[in-house]
């Protein structure tokens, strides 16, 4: 067996290696690692999997790298140092610009990033690409510190309740008045010029279409998988993509579509923060995807973030700013013909409502959104928008009934969303099958809720999902206050032992 030759450290340590490392010129990286070693094309495309053709092309500068995926394998086969490359290599999810948090080797507790954390853009002034950067760099930092926290029975402690029991002047990410402001900057703010000069390499359309690529496999990945599969790659991407918006050479045409993908990967980013449980670090991308997208004079994705959102003020507590997005998104996408897109922001709009209490405004939006999504999908509904179908109405539906108390309404929606065609989506179904298990077992059918609940807690252990975990430990909860007979408390405590043996 041959054994493939590999790149000794001492190349590394080469300050033209370090400095095309640092432009990313990765044709300049091959090229000099061959002649330090010295390697042949041959060898370097056996260590990084990448073809001799094409290694060629990449020195000669025919081609460039830019997929994240691929440039990860290519340094990884090389055996880059982690601490050279602003990319997750295995084991390592470096911060831009800034130091990585430590552990104290006492106490082992993590201690605050050294940098010094920017401060998020006021909304009032004026929504320059400066300021849409800084909120992106922002947010990336939020993210990165969100790895460092303590953990609870429920997950990661987010940073604002630790600076709440500290007494810490720590502000809340944008909310109540603070979003309104946002929205309303959002609505009435005129997008400037976005071209930049700079000494890097002129971006082309292509490579635009390249980073959204990337983009929508990560998307793919996590509706089958879950966000802990693809939140890291996520955050990596956004990372190259600021970089490339901030020293790289455009005109004002592929500005605004470099400014379109980084709104679609700091909301997606913001997503997966949020389905891993992070709600801090997602509403910061979110809020940075909103800017981002009024860069980028795309009123589709700043619906898009706006969306999610409204899923965030649901979730945590605040349901009028669920319902103030959700409506400032339809306002601004009302010209278009994208029907899911409206009934997508209509879902959650009725999930504020019925968050508050407000059963008929509720069962109002539902209707609406019934009717749009039986429209199919229109002209100007957005490529990342897959979800949206008769299955979706009904599981939000279901939510919206068990938020209002109408357990039997649930049900039977919930009913028709496990039914219907999820097209891969596990997680998405393991989250209606979980609500439909509460839903039972508040309707006093303990039976159902278990069976239900055995199904939910299957594909949980196979999918990296912290949100699905904590609506399973919310059924958990409803099982115990359910279990009235003995038949049904040792069905519950059978499954209350599998939810708890997941967090463990």
């Amino acid at each position: 067996m041959v054994s493939l030759p590999s790149v000794p450290s001492r190349v590394w340590q080469d300050e033209a290696v370090r400095s095309a490392l640092a432009d990313w010129d990765f044709g300049q990286v091959s090229r000099m690692v061959r002649q330090l070693v010295p390697l042949r094309q041959e060898d370097v495309a056996a260590l990084t999997g990448l073809s001799q053709s094409y290694l060629s092309m990449l020195e000669c500068g025919d081609r460039r790298l830019t997929d994240v995926s691929r440039v990860v394998q290519f340094l990884t086969g090389l055996g880059t140092p982690p601490d050279l490359v602003r990319l997750p290599l295995p084991g390592i999810t470096p911060l831009p610009d800034a130091a990585a948090p430590a552990r104290t080797a006492m106490s082992g507790q993590v201690s605050a990033p050294e940098q010094v954390t920017p401060t998020a853009p006021d909304p009032a002034l004026p929504w320059t690409a400066d300021r849409m950067l800084t909120a992106l760099r922002l947010a990336h930092v939020a993210d990165n510190a969100a790895d460092w926290l303590p953990t609870d029975a429920n997950g990661p402690v987010s940073a604002t309740a630790m600076s709440e029991a500290a007494g810490t002047d720590t502000p809340r990410p944008a909310s109540g008045i603070a979003l309104n402001s946002m929205i309303q900057r959002w609505d009435a703010e005129q997008a400037e010029p976005l071209r930049r000069a700079t000494a890097g390499t002129r971006v082309s359309l292509e490579l635009c279409g390249h980073l959204q690529g990337t983009l929508d496999e990560l998307r793919v990945m996590d509706k089958g998988s879950g966000s802990g599969a693809v939140a890291d790659l996520a955050r990596a991407h956004l990372a190259l993509v600021v970089r490339v918006l901030e020293r790289s050479t455009y005109d004002e045409v592929t500005g605004r579509k470099l400014a379109a993908v980084a709104a679609d990967t700091a909301t997606q980013a913001g997503w997966f923060a949020f389905d891993a449980g992070r709600p801090d670090a997602a509403r910061a991308y979110m809020l940075a995807g909103l800017r981002a997208a009024h860069a980028a004079a795309d009123d589709r994705l700043g619906a898009g973030a706006l969306s999610y959102l409204a899923i965030h003020g649901y979730s945590s507590g605040d349901p009028r700013d669920a319902v103030r997005a959700a409506e400032a998104g339809r306002r601004r996408v009302a010209r278009l013909d994208a029907p899911h897109l409206s009934a997508t922001l209509l879902t959650r709009q009725a999930r504020g409502h019925a968050a508050a209490g407000e059963g008929e405004a509720a069962r109002r939006a539902l209707g609406e959104a019934s009717e749009l999504c039986a429209r199919g999908r229109g002209e100007d509904d957005p490529h990342w928008l897959y979800w949206m179908n008769e299955g979706e109405i009904h599981g939000q539906s279901g939510s919206a009934h068990l938020a209002l108390g109408d357990t039997a309404r649930a049900v039977e929606s919930f009913g028709h969303a496990i039914q219907a065609d999820r097209a891969g989506e596990r997680r998405t179904h393991g989250l209606f099958l979980s609500r439909a298990a509460q839903a039972h077992a508040r309707a006093g059918d303990l039976d159902a809720a278990c069976a239900t609940g055995e199904e939910a807690v299957s594909i949980a252990e196979t999918v990296q999902s912290a949100r699905l975990r904590e609506h399973l430990r919310d059924l958990s909860a409803d099982l115990r206050r359910g279990s009235t007979t003995r038949r049904s408390g040792v069905g519950a405590q059978v499954l209350t032992e599998r939810i708890a043996a997941l967090s463990s």
